[in-house]
């Protein structure tokens, strides 16, 4: 897999934005993957969010990272996740344009997998991933449950976010997604990068 970095014409200025590509592309989709709290450290380069998108890319699909405005050489200043879904938005026009006539899968990984989930069932993913959806941080009140297949991962050990919170909304929705549960997995899965990328890899698989 190469890198080709990029520049994408966002609502509040340039998005810096990477692109994940596959040694064999299958021809079929492409990603696109938020990443965490720009206020908190979170940036495109994050170990999860840059772990689920090499995932996806070794699964056959170019996958693109991006930085919400603010954030690196992103223009623009932090917008509470409104102007970050607007991000989102342009950052998926972009891959649409490069790559027509493709699937969309979608991810996102904490604050990132909460503007994903807002925006998934305007953007049509046939495959959403969520990593560590912040329920208990930020307001899902106006997220509509996507009609497509729905991964979330949450680490039992989770530090930032509730895991009990997670597991008890993903009780609730319905349908329900399919969760995996990394027991002994904190916020940020230090020393278990490997294993989220086989969780992803023997879950999502059978999607492609």
């Amino acid at each position: 897999m190469n890198k080709n970095h990029i520049l994408i014409e966002g609502m509040a200025g340039e998005l810096e934005a990477v692109w994940d590509l596959p040694e064999k592309d299958s021809g079929d989709y492409v990603a696109v993957c938020c990443h965490p709290h720009p206020q908190h450290g979170g940036a495109m380069t994050n170990k999860v969010i840059y772990t689920v998108s090499r995932t996806l890319a070794g699964l056959g699909m170019p996958s693109l990272r991006f930085n919400f405005r603010g954030v690196g050489h992103s223009e623009g200043a932090y917008d509470q996740g409104r102007g970050e879904q607007q991000d989102l938005i342009k950052a998926i026009e972009y891959a649409k344009i490069q790559y027509p006539n493709r699937k969309l899968w979608l991810a996102g990984f904490s604050f990132g997998s909460w503007i994903a989930a807002l925006q998934a069932h305007k953007q049509l993913p046939t495959q959403l991933i969520s990593i560590a959806p912040p329920v208990n941080r930020f307001s899902f009140e106006n997220f509509v449950i996507p009609d497509c297949d729905w991964l979330v991962v949450m680490g039992d050990a989770d530090e930032v976010v509730e895991p009990q919170a997670v597991f008890d909304w993903v009780d609730d929705l319905e349908p329900q997604p399919k969760l995996i549960k990394m027991e002994g997995a904190g916020h940020f899965f230090h020393s278990r990068l490997v294993d989220l990328r086989e969780e992803l890899e023997q879950s999502l698989e059978s999607n492609l």
